[in-house]
């Protein structure tokens, strides 16, 4: 899957998360509802929490179903779950049969190559009607910052690993960058159906499903709408077989509908609760602490810990408005990962002050019983009186003047710390 994440986080950074970010999601059931309120082709489907309900659901669809494990990631078809059920997608060709398969998604954890081994909780399926298919495609539209803008990536082969497509063919993934103050053209869409290889008498209905899918997208501050496979029937019609949103939660105030939506088992508790006092948090899957002001510094601090040969443990950003309680909560989040064994925070201060920093930092130290290194980098207003505050608190703090020796200092103290413990 294409993700908006690379809009977010240098490339670099990425590989150190153990699940792809999605801040602002919804379910596929709830985006295939979103689609078909907004005139966009989809297959007739019901959502089921038992698997009674899926029994019924298949009934009354009528024919064969596909029941689709309801997950926020990707991959579902070739994961497994952890009772032993391979397979996050299938296909019933009987109502019972579909109550068995849901039988054994529903409650059950789904392992994909996007969620790690931890998995993630499946607590419905999607039962959805079955299309005979003639030929599937791939459709997404995504906020491209090479683009300044939107872009829609499409390719004449769907319904399969599309980065696995763009590994092995580069030529075959088609980029349309859109003019976001013009929109999606008639003629582009109508150049891009055939380029793809649409049937020319399908030509005009995937015209408008391309059109309504970008209006959708600007509609919903949306940073990504992937559609895997976007299909066509034998019967002559296009549909969108799969319903992916990636939305903005920075716009989640004018998006309270959708933001209703979000499915809170399937986000990590810590961002969460990181989101409730005011901090942007990501879990990765290194050893070393990260507590920074301002995203754009928590990526290159991250970029320059894995450069010096370490591996940041989280995505930290403080924001603008931090306070003494929430930078308190900051490190106790930080710390409450067992892979930690140092922390680097790296401040710049400006709104934030950095004594008041120093204070919350010594504070948390003591009150938390921290015993890991904690190097600590302050440039900025107050600095003089938050380098005073640290030396004079009685904690075992190491202070760094320029980021390339905070972080030398931590991958060296953190490689110690593991040696010792």
């Amino acid at each position: 899957m294409f993700r908006a994440l690379s809009t977010r986080f240098p490339r670099s950074s990425l590989k150190y998360f153990k699940a792809p970010l999605r801040s602002f999601s919804i379910h596929e059931h709830s985006s295939a509802e979103l689609f078909e309120k907004n005139g966009i082709a989809v297959p007739h489907g019901i959502v089921a929490t038992t698997p009674e309900q899926a029994f019924q659901a298949a009934q009354s669809i009528g024919g064969e179903v596909v029941v689709k494990a309801q997950v926020l990631a990707g991959g579902r078809g070739k994961g497994h779950f952890k009772n032993n059920f391979q397979g996050g997608v299938h296909v019933a060709k009987t109502p019972e049969e579909a109550r068995d398969l849901a039988s054994k998604m529903i409650n059950q954890v789904l392992v994909t190559k996007q969620t790690g081994e931890e998995g993630k909780p499946c607590n419905k399926v999607f039962v959805v009607e079955k299309e005979s298919v003639k030929h599937e495609y791939y459709f997404a539209i995504l906020m491209d910052r090479a683009s300044n803008g939107p872009a829609i990536i499409a390719c004449s082969s769907g319904g399969m690993d599309i980065e696995g497509v763009a590994a092995r063919d580069p030529s075959a993934i088609i980029k349309l960058p859109v003019n976001i103050n013009t929109g999606l053209s008639k003629a582009d869409a109508e150049a891009l159906a055939i380029k793809l290889g649409f049937q020319e008498s399908n030509v005009p209905q995937a015209v408008t499903l391309m059109t309504k899918l970008y209006e959708l997208f600007i509609k919903t501050d949306a940073t990504q709408i992937e559609i895997n496979p976007l299909a066509e029937t034998t019967d002559g019609k296009v549909f969108c077989m799969d319903a992916k949103l990636n939305l903005d939660d920075n716009a989640a105030y004018r998006q309270q509908e959708l933001y209703s939506l979000v499915d809170e088992s399937q986000v990590n508790p810590k961002e969460l609760e990181a989101k409730k006092w005011g901090l942007n948090y990501v879990g990765l899957s290194g050893d070393i602490g990260c507590i920074v002001n301002g995203a754009g510094l928590a990526m290159s601090t991250m970029d320059i810990i894995n450069l010096y040969g370490g591996s940041p443990a989280n995505f930290m950003d403080l924001g603008g408005g931090a306070t003494e309680e929430s930078i308190f909560q900051a490190i106790r989040l930080v710390v409450s990962d067992p892979n930690v064994n140092s922390i680097l925070v790296n401040i710049f201060g400006g709104i934030i002050r950095c004594d008041m920093v120093a204070q919350a930092i010594v504070d948390a130290a003591k009150k938390l019983e921290i015993k890991i290194p904690i190097v600590v980098r302050l440039r900025g207003t107050n600095v003089e009186k938050g380098q005073e505050i640290l030396k004079n608190s009685g904690i075992s703090t190491y202070p760094a003047y320029d980021i390339g020796t905070a972080v030398s200092k931590v991958v060296a103290l953190n490689a110690e710390y593991k040696k010792s413990h």
